[in-house]
């Protein structure tokens, strides 16, 4: 959609917008398709989606984060610590900023943000998927993301759809070898979820390819590779300096979370306690055919020959998402970022005629938005 180097001129702007309106449209249709149908379940039940959608789980530690600051924990009866320095820091920068400049609540403003941060996710995956595949698989690559079954978090005051946003244009400014705009939104990304370094390695394994390739490197380019990590490095290390755990000290954070990599043990361990009775061997192989389908789309994605920074980075989303212990009903929302799943659909999708893709796509938002008024009221995403 951008140049992401110049100002872009009035006439180009428009082009980039008008080339990029159709799935901005589709993807806040099936948004708004999923916040009426949430809306009326809420009635029926005689629930608040506001309150859904802005006062309950991540959502308040982001809340207080951005009225109180850093320094909030909650111990739970077992020992273990919860503490707010586990969330990092722009979201509630952004809520407290848009707070300020009005009549909104500091909850409010983060859902303004996350709204508008996944329409700018939702134009940078198009303009990934339009770069390396057409407009068509861009546009059905917005589609999809909106219409995945936890896609009601990106309409959520959580931190998914900022991230996104970020990553999606950070991998874009890679592809067009945009290097200082592609450190600066990564650093941005890492000051926003854990999962940025995803974003970082990506830049970082791109470099390091042109690099070999072309004997060179550009001072853009080392600057950009500079810039990328500064994000994340810089929370990390004052979460050290704050707990006197040094390195480690954002690690013992999440630990007292229950937090950790442990390349899946846990997790497989939980899929496992799911055959031990009738009911949740059904659920069990549920697990198991996720995850299966999340390898089979990110093998065809290799298959595919994807550009290089968007399998490093997915890949690492992925590994991150899977692999770790903690909550196991938070690993479909920790997919979300993992956008290049979707381009080897998105492709398939736009081979057909809109004619026989559209009634897929709608019927697919349908049941995404039926499932998310249903989880938001269950379990939901903690």
């Amino acid at each position: 959609m951008t140049d992401l180097d110049q100002n872009l001129p009035p006439g180009r702007a428009d082009r980039a917008l008008r080339r990029a309106a159709p799935a901005l449209l589709v993807y806040a249709g099936v948004r708004a398709l999923g916040l009426a149908v949430l809306a009326v379940w809420g009635a029926v039940a005689g629930k608040s989606p506001h309150t859904l959608l802005t006062a309950r789980w991540d959502s308040l530690w982001y809340t207080r984060v951005a009225e109180h600051g850093y320094g909030w924990e909650v111990t739970l009866p077992d020992g273990s610590v919860h503490s707010n320095l586990a969330f990092f820091p722009l979201l509630p920068w952004l809520e407290r900023l848009v707070s300020a400049l009005s009549p909104l609540s500091y909850a409010d403003a983060g859902l303004v943000v996350s709204w508008v941060a996944s329409l700018f996710a939702a134009a940078g995956i198009f303009a990934v998927a339009d770069r390396s595949y057409g407009r068509r698989a861009g546009i059905c690559a917005a589609a999809l993301w909106a219409v995945l079954p936890v896609g009601i978090v990106q309409s959520m005051a959580y931190s998914e759809s900022l991230f996104t946003a970020l990553a999606a244009w950070s991998l874009y400014a890679v592809l067009r070898e945009r290097w200082v705009w592609a450190g600066v939104l990564a650093s941005f990304a890492g000051l926003t979820r854990p999962v940025g370094a995803a974003v970082v390695a990506a830049i970082w394994v791109a470099a390091a390819v042109q690099v070999h390739r072309e004997r060179r490197a550009d001072w853009r380019m080392l600057l950009g590779v500079v810039l990328a990590p500064l994000g994340a490095a810089g929370y990390v290390l004052w979460v050290g300096h704050r707990t006197g755990g040094g390195l480690f000290g954002y690690l013992d954070v999440q630990a007292g979370w229950g937090n950790g990599f442990d390349f899946g043990y846990a997790f497989a361990r939980f899929v496992g306690e799911k055959f031990t009775s009738a009911p949740g061997a059904f659920a069990g192989i549920g697990l198991i055919v996720g995850v299966a389908l999340v390898i089979w789309l990110y093998v065809i994605g290799v298959r595919q020959k994807q550009p290089l920074p968007l399998l490093v980075y997915c890949g690492i989303v992925v590994a991150l998402a899977l692999c770790a212990a903690g909550y196991f009903g938070s690993k479909p929302r920790l997919l979300l970022p993992a956008f290049p799943l979707l381009l080897p659909l998105a492709v398939a999708l736009a081979r057909l005629r809109t004619s026989r893709s559209a009634p897929v796509l709608a019927g697919v938002a349908v049941a995404s938005a039926v499932y998310g008024a249903f989880w938001l009221h269950g379990s939901g995403p903690p």
